[in-house]
C-alpha cells in the first residue's frame, strides 16, 4: 500500500495492527507520534524564519515555535541578541542598568521573548527557530515528514498504539525500528547541512 497521505497512513496503521475497529483512535496514535517528532527530531527543514517589530518589553511567539536557534535585530546596525536566564535577567532589571534602550538580551518567558534593555523605540527583528512539523489531519494530508520518511510516521503511530491496545507483544520490535528511524533522519540533516566544501576556520590575527 502506498504511504503518502494521511488517508494512507490511516489505513497502514491499522492493516499492521490488524485491527478494523480503531477508527477513531488512529488519529490520536498519529498526533502522539508527532508529539514524539517535536520532542526528538531536529531536521533542517524544520528551521523557519519570522520577521517582526519589537516596541516592548515581551513578544509572542509563533505559534507553531520549538526552539530557538538565532534571534537578531535587522535595524540600527543588525546584531545578534545575547539569550540570558531567568535570574540574570531579573538581575539586570533590578540594578541601575534598567533602561530602554537598543535590546542587546533576550530570555524565554513562557510563550513570549523578554528583552533586554526594553526597546526604547521600534527595531526589526528575525527569528530564526525550528518549527513543529504541520500536523496531518483530513484538511493537511500530507507533509514534508510523511513524504521523506513514511516509515518515521508508521512506527512512530504503532509504538503509541501499545498502550491502548495493552501490551502489543509487537511494540519492542516498533520502538526499535521508529528510534532507528528517527536517528537516521536526525544524521542525514546533520550531513546534509554539512555537506558541499569544508567548514573554514578563521584565524584573527593580533595586528
Amino acid at each position: 500500500m502506498a504511504l503518502t497521505n494521511y488517508s494512507e497512513l490511516k489505513s497502514s496503521i491499522a492493516d499492521f495492527l490488524n485491527r478494523d475497529d480503531l477508527t477513531s483512535v488512529i488519529p490520536t496514535f498519529i498526533s502522539l507520534a508527532e508529539a514524539a517528532f517535536a520532542r526528538d527530531l531536529r531536521h533542517y527543514k524544520m528551521e523557519n524564519r519570522a520577521t517582526g517589530t519589537i516596541d516592548s518589553q515581551y513578544m509572542t511567539k509563533p505559534s507553531d515555535w520549538l526552539e530557538t536557534i538565532r534571534i537578531h535585530l535587522t535595524s540600527n546596525n543588525t546584531r545578534a541578541l545575547d539569550l540570558v536566564s531567568a535570574q540574570t535577567m531579573a538581575d539586570k532589571r533590578a540594578g541601575a542598568l534598567d533602561t530602554s534602550g537598543v535590546p542587546r538580551y533576550y530570555r524565554h518567558s513562557e510563550n513570549q521573548f523578554e528583552f533586554f534593555p526594553s526597546p526604547d523605540g521600534s527595531y526589526g527583528v528575525e527569528l530564526l527557530y525550528y518549527q513543529r512539523v504541520p500536523a496531518l489531519s483530513d484538511s493537511n494530508t500530507t507533509n514534508w515528514l510523511l513524504t521523506e520518511a513514511p516509515d518515521v510516521y508508521l512506527y512512530g503511530s504503532l509504538v503509541h498504539s501499545a498502550p491502548y491496545l495493552a501490551d502489543d507483544a509487537r511494540t519492542a520490535v516498533w520502538a526499535q525500528i521508529f528510534g532507528a528511524a528517527m536517528q537516521r533522519l536526525n544524521q542525514s540533516s546533520e550531513e546534509a547541512v554539512n555537506s558541499g566544501v569544508g567548514l573554514v576556520m578563521k584565524n584573527r590575527g593580533l595586528g
